[in-house]
C-alpha cells in the first residue's frame, strides 16, 4: 500500500503515476519515450517510480525494466530521425550564419563524431540532458541504424536499470534518487554552461584581436602609400 508521504500528489509524478495505473509498464515507457524527446521532463523522477510502483505489486519489475527500456529506444530513434531529416547540410548551412562560430568548428566535431561516436551514445545515455541530445548528431552524420539501436538499447538499460532498482529497493523513500540525481544533473548543466561561455569569450577576444590588427594593417598600408605619393 503506498503511505501518504510516497503518494504523488501531482506535476511529473503524479502524471506519470496515472499512466502506470491505466496503462501499466507499457504506460512507464510511454513516459519514457516522452521524456526522451522533451528533456525538461525528468527521467530520475519516472524510473523510480516505476521501481517503486513494482515494489508494492502493482507492476512486475521485469516488466518495467523491458518498457522503459523500449520507451528510450523509440524517444531516441525519432531523435535520430530527426537528425537524419535535417541533414548534414542543412546543419553546415545554418553553422555557417552563425556569428562566433565556424565552419571549422563543424569539421573537427563531425571528425570527433566519427572516431568517438560509438562511446559518445552509449556513454551520453547516461548523461542527463546529453542523453536525448546525442540521438540528433548521431541522426545528422547517418550513423549505422543497427548500431545506434543497439549502443542506445545498452546504454539505456543500464541508466534504466540503476533508478528503476533504486526506486524498487528504497521503496517510500523512493524520492530519494530524485534528489541526488537533481545535484548531479545541476552539476552537469553547470559545466555546460561554464564550457560554453569559455568557448564565447574565447572567440570573442579572437574576434576583437582580428578587427584591431585589420585596422592596424590598413594604417600601415595608409602611411606607406601617403609615404610613397610625398617621395
Amino acid at each position: 500500500m503506498m503511505t501518504a508521504e510516497a503518494e504523488p500528489a501531482g506535476g511529473i509524478a503524479g502524471w506519470a503515476t496515472d499512466l502506470m495505473e491505466k496503462l501499466g509498464a507499457p504506460g512507464a515507457g510511454l513516459a519514457i519515450a516522452l521524456e526522451n524527446l522533451f528533456p525538461p521532463l525528468p527521467s530520475e523522477v519516472i524510473l523510480p517510480l516505476a521501481g517503486f510502483t513494482a515494489a508494492r505489486g502493482d507492476m512486475n519489475l521485469i516488466a518495467a525494466l523491458v518498457w522503459t527500456t523500449i520507451g528510450s529506444v523509440v524517444g531516441a530513434l525519432a531523435l535520430y530521425g530527426i537528425g537524419a531529416a535535417i541533414g548534414r547540410d542543412r546543419v553546415r548551412a545554418l553553422v555557417a550564419r552563425l556569428p562566433l562560430v565556424k565552419v571549422a568548428d563543424l569539421d573537427r566535431t563531425e571528425a570527433w563524431f566519427a572516431k568517438h561516436g560509438a562511446k559518445a551514445v552509449f556513454f551520453g545515455r547516461m548523461i542527463p540532458i546529453f542523453r536525448s541530445l546525442i540521438s540528433v548528431p548521431a541522426g545528422v552524420e547517418r550513423m549505422r541504424l543497427t548500431t545506434f539501436t543497439a549502443l542506445t538499447t545498452a546504454g539505456s538499460l543500464v541508466w534504466n536499470a540503476v533508478f528503476v532498482l533504486a526506486g524498487y529497493a528504497l521503496g517510500d523513500n523512493w524520492r530519494t534518487v530524485e534528489e541526488y540525481v537533481g545535484v548531479y544533473s545541476k552539476a552537469v548543466l553547470g559545466v555546460a554552461v561554464l564550457l560554453a561561455l569559455v568557448f564565447l569569450a574565447v572567440r570573442i577576444v579572437k574576434a576583437r584581436r582580428g578587427t584591431q590588427g585589420a585596422g592596424a594593417h590598413r594604417i600601415d598600408h595608409a602611411r606607406d602609400f601617403e609615404r610613397d605619393r610625398v617621395g
